[in-house]
């Protein structure tokens, strides 16, 4: 079984679904996936949850390919108010779900190791490539960030794609660690550099986080923000669920499938988008 852990909010659902369609289409393997989400709603009417409806689509989909897989939502609202509300990241430019990941040792039902996966990822051939790499000795695998080894240390690591040894990481008290400073000190990339400052990682190819072009053996594209230097300087946030922008300016036509499929749930399952 591969345990798989997204974050976010309904607002957002469209690329969650594109994602989870995505793993299941390239592996044959049993997925539990958990998909951390809060309501937040009082303070910001963008922070709704998943619904319901929301997760049982994924968790349909997912069993269309493996009958033993699964989707499920879990609720961190509470975990939230009690160890980030009001903290120095509450209010970025990126929403508190990316921070949800560091209460991931206050889900035991994740279990010992878990591919964490940001919604702007897909999937470009078996996630199990990922899962089945050794992470013996460390809290996490993940791939280098593109931008961030040549502007902030060589070292620096994107967390859009993470290789969880939650079982490491409880013992060396990393989840609390990076609490702490979150909610004690203004972080540009908040939570990322939390992992970055107090995580013993190990780095992974850029196969399994490909932040700009898709190659033949890579594992699983980001749509992270980028920059074009050519013919002018140029950043871009092109995410997958854009699919004329993905098509125009990225030039990635790969996933016409899984598009296709989520133009007809839009038209069967109009309560969920």
């Amino acid at each position: 079984m591969i345990s798989i852990v997204y974050g976010g909010n309904r607002k957002i659902y469209e690329g969650l679904l594109m994602s989870v369609m995505s793993v299941a289409k390239f592996t044959n393997e049993q997925l539990c996936i958990n998909v951390l989400t809060m309501d937040l709603s009082d303070s910001d009417p963008r922070f709704t949850p998943f619904s319901d409806q929301q997760i049982a689509l994924l968790d349909e989909i997912v069993k269309k390919k493996n009958p033993q897989s699964k989707v499920v939502k879990v609720d961190m609202t509470e975990l939230y108010k009690k160890y980030l509300l009001g903290g120095k990241n509450h209010g970025t430019a990126y929403t508190p779900y990316t921070l949800l990941r560091l209460m991931i040792d206050q889900t035991p039902q994740i279990g010992d190791k878990a591919i964490y996966l940001d919604i702007d990822t897909m999937s470009c051939s078996d996630i199990k490539q990922l899962y089945e790499q050794d992470v013996e000795g460390y809290d996490f695998l993940a791939c280098k960030d593109y931008m961030g080894r040549f502007w902030i240390r060589p070292s620096y690591c994107n967390a859009g794609v993470l290789l969880m040894n939650i079982k490491h990481m409880k013992e060396s008290q990393l989840f609390e660690k990076c609490r702490k400073l979150v909610y004690e000190k203004k972080l540009y990339f908040s939570d990322q550099t939390a992992l970055n400052k107090y995580g013993k990682k190990k780095h992974l190819p850029f196969k399994f986080n490909e932040q700009r072009n898709i190659k033949d053996d890579t594992v699983v594209k980001h749509f992270c923000k980028g920059i074009k230097w050519v013919p002018f300087f140029n950043v871009y946030n092109i995410k997958q669920w854009q699919k004329d922008s993905v098509h125009k300016n990225l030039k990635i036509f790969m996933f016409d499938d899984i598009y296709a499929e989520v133009d007809k749930l839009k038209i069967s399952h109009t309560e969920c988008f």
